[in-house]
């Protein structure tokens, strides 16, 4: 029994550990938030479309205030990217996921992908046919069957990555 406590102990150790470590990571560790983006090519030029994430399955997304990252799921839509956040009317999901509201007060963020990082604003999207569009691309790459009620029942937050 005693064995048990100290490997107990040190599996709590090794997990605290570990998060401290994420924070100080150039990214994310899986489901871990990680430090800010610092490596890779900071883009420069011209608004680009969006659709050559249409085949990207997860990207790493940081707020600027506070400096996290995570990563997500990406979206194009219209050449525009999005980032959908599920469970924001669960218990679960207003614990595990507090960037969606550290995103509302703040929207300033850096997204990489493939290596280069861009830097955006998080704006959340309410507009019936935009997120009709976005939920149609989301219901084809990731979850078939969600709808717009998702949206409209705050259960399904959806953020357009604007220059």
């Amino acid at each position: 029994m005693r064995v048990l406590r100290w490997f107990g102990l040190a599996v709590v150790i090794a997990i605290a550990v570990g998060f401290v470590a994420a924070r100080r990571a150039d990214g994310p560790l899986a489901i871990i938030a990680g430090g800010p983006l610092v490596s890779g090519e900071l883009y420069s030029g011209a608004e680009p479309d969006w659709s050559f994430v249409r085949d990207v399955s997860e990207v790493e997304l940081q707020l600027l205030e506070p400096a996290r990252s995570r990563t997500t799921w990406i979206l194009d839509a219209e050449g525009r990217a999005f980032i959908p956040c599920g469970y924001m009317d669960s218990t679960w999901g207003r614990i595990w996921k507090q960037w969606p509201l550290e995103a509302e007060r703040d929207g300033r963020a850096v997204l990489r992908v493939g290596g280069i990082r861009y830097e955006r604003r998080l704006v959340r999207v309410k507009e019936p046919a935009l997120v009709a569009a976005v939920v149609a691309e989301l219901a084809r790459k990731y979850a078939p069957g969600v709808t717009t009620a998702a949206v409209e029942s705050d259960s399904l937050w959806i953020f357009e990555l604007a220059p």
